[in-house]
């Protein structure tokens, strides 16, 4: 098994209905996956990340003016509430985050320190499906863009094999056009990537959920196993994080970033699965943890609502 996040779904992650917004989302990831400048970006950055590692120095802009900029932008929108970030380390991390929009590794980069340098591990087709997109994170840098096939995607083909006539054709232009990311050499890359980052001193924040969850409080388990296996093979604590409130974004909404105790544990360059499955655990109760239990999405007018929740994808 890779120590990749890009684990296979099983048939109860994609068994929801697919209805005309699937279809929708279907036919624009499957225009993404054909896109030559979009597979040229994810190939172009890869490769330079290898290189990065191995000059020793960070990918992008400076990570001050990153924090400065996304920080300017998020609190002038949102109304923001930290907890608990003397809990960071100042060392080489995995920080392991709940996930919920799109907006969540902004959000994250925005409040973090400048030291060390983070960077995340990003569906590869939604970072480059727009090019404004396209042109923010070839100047902002410190994205690992990863190529997988959505859970929409696997819906749409296991619906087409159950009998959907009208899903036949779709359904064998994704298994055609869209990559899965779980070949050999993909997996490699990353590996290589995501290891080197965190041996040169740098840090790496994850969504081990392995995709958005759609429940304020709410974690979408089992988690994926590859924030465990990294941080083994690694050496690195890492620091479960909950975000809360960015399921449904509007204007001066709060926006929580809560910071949980860091994990540690011993590290091997061979995991055992007995030992990943037990650090597993322990990393899924923490974040439960730190989720609230009784969360109420507050009422009243919702400026900008529709926009907001929207602009990323």
């Amino acid at each position: 098994m890779s120590s990749s996040e890009q684990e296979s779904s099983t048939p109860s992650e994609i068994s929801s209905p697919v209805t005309a917004a699937t279809i929708k989302r279907v036919k624009e990831g499957v225009a993404a996956a054909s896109d030559r400048a979009i597979r040229q970006m994810i190939a172009d950055t890869l490769s330079e990340l290898e290189s990065i590692q191995k000059q020793n120095s960070p990918a992008g802009i400076n990570s001050g003016i990153r924090r400065f900029v996304l920080r300017s932008l998020i609190h002038a929108i949102f109304q923001i509430k930290i907890e608990n970030l003397e809990k960071i380390p100042e060392i080489p991390a995995i920080l392991a985050v709940n996930h919920l929009h799109h907006i969540d590794p902004l959000l994250l980069l925005a409040e973090l320190p400048t030291q060390p340098y983070y960077y995340i591990l990003g569906d590869a087709r939604t970072l480059y499906n727009k090019w404004w997109k396209r042109l923010i994170l070839r100047i902002a840098g410190g994205v690992i863009p990863l190529a997988r096939i959505w859970k929409e995607e696997l819906a749409v083909i296991q619906a087409a094999k159950a009998g959907r006539e009208d899903l036949i054709n779709l359904a064998q232009v994704i298994e055609q056009t869209v990559p899965t990311g779980g070949d050999i050499h993909t997996l490699r890359q990353i590996d290589r990537i995501v290891l080197g980052i965190l041996a040169q001193g740098d840090s790496l924040i994850l969504f081990p959920e392995g995709r958005l969850g759609n429940t304020e409080g709410k974690l979408y388990l089992p988690l994926k196993r590859g924030t465990v296996i990294y941080a083994l093979r690694a050496g690195v604590p890492i620091l479960p994080v909950a975000l809360i409130g960015t399921q449904d974004l509007y204007w001066r909404k709060e926006l929580i970033v809560r910071f949980g105790e860091p994990l540690n544990f011993t590290p091997t360059s061979r995991p055992k699965r007995e030992d990943v499955e037990a650090a597993l655990e322990t990393l899924q109760n923490t974040m439960l943890s730190l989720l609230p239990t009784d969360y109420q999405e507050p009422t009243g007018s919702k400026p900008l609502r529709h926009f907001l929740n929207h602009m990323l994808w």
